[in-house]
């Protein structure tokens, strides 16, 4: 069986408080994709993960990241939507009210 990384800690009282979450190694990634790599090389090593988006399509978020406008000195930005139009799935609210910091 393959192992669980989105919800491996979902059983962990108290996971959505920043403290419990650093605790269990909340924004290591972050920290060294921020220190260490540069917007393409961060892009790279998330189409290498296989890192796939969580609709219905499955789309390469490393390939739609790819698409982004490059514009020199300008502010990017990257959203993502929790529109679940896939008909009985409840998975991206039920992550939202899970993890939620606020």
């Amino acid at each position: 069986m393959r192992r669980k990384l989105l919800l491996e800690h979902a059983h962990v009282e108290g996971i959505n408080t920043y403290d419990v979450y650093r605790k269990h190694g909340g924004y290591r990634a972050v920290e060294k994709a921020f220190k260490s790599l540069s917007p393409d090389q961060l892009t790279e090593e998330v189409k290498k993960s296989g890192l796939r988006g969580r609709g219905g399509a499955g789309f390469p978020a490393g390939m739609k990241w790819s698409f982004l406008a490059k514009p020199e000195g300008a502010p990017r930005y990257l959203l993502c939507n929790a529109d679940e139009s896939e008909p009985g799935t409840f998975k991206d609210r039920f992550l939202m009210e899970k993890f939620r910091t606020s």
